[in-house]
């Protein structure tokens, strides 16, 4: 397949192939929407905003421009090479604070969402090891939530427009009043 002849979803829906990654596991690595990845993957010719490409580069640990512009054969040569050292670190991080067999299950299972979290949700998870509730249903519930905040902070970081701002804020404004209001009833 020549790099001209190689679309930018045809690219994705290899690389995804070649990690190994079923639609849902690069949802939740990339931090996108299903319907998103599934366009993606199905190779429907649409333009990616600057956001969704973002996202899908970091989830096999490029920039937006390697997966533009690289050959798809070097990307395939990238792809167990190249993680960041800060998350090497977060990973390593989370390999030694391990105390229970079902977390260490867990990484062995889904070593790709596991790279992916952020050092919050890594300490969260650490912690989580001490509270007599753990399980592994418990743990996944956790790390679903923990993934989804993530996309949903991912989400706030790209909207640059201050109309945006503005709705959010009365959008966090009202949930705050909201819970302010159940709590004090």
């Amino acid at each position: 397949m020549s790099q001209e002849a190689t679309s930018l979803q045809q690219k994705i829906a290899r690389l995804i192939t070649q990690k190994g990654w079923n639609q849902e596991d690069f949802a939740r690595i990339s931090r996108l929407n299903r319907h998103t990845v599934r366009k993606i993957v199905l190779c429907k010719e649409f333009k990616l905003r600057n956001s969704t490409l973002e996202s899908c580069a970091r989830a096999f640990g490029l920039t937006p421009d390697q997966l533009t512009h690289s050959p798809l054969e070097l990307l395939l040569s990238k792809l167990d090479t190249n993680q960041t050292p800060v998350q090497q670190q977060r990973y390593r991080r989370l390999l030694e604070g391990i105390t229970r067999e079902e977390l260490k299950s867990w990484m062995e299972k889904y070593p790709d969402r596991a790279r992916m979290l952020d050092s919050a949700a890594i300490d969260e998870i650490l912690s989580f090891q001490k509270n007599p509730s753990f399980n592994q249903g418990n743990l996944e519930t956790l790390i679903l939530r923990l993934e989804r905040k993530g996309r949903i902070l991912e989400k706030v970081r790209h909207l640059n427009h201050p109309r945006h701002l503005e709705v959010l804020e009365h959008l966090l404004d009202t949930m705050h009043a909201a819970k302010n209001t159940g709590q004090t009833s």
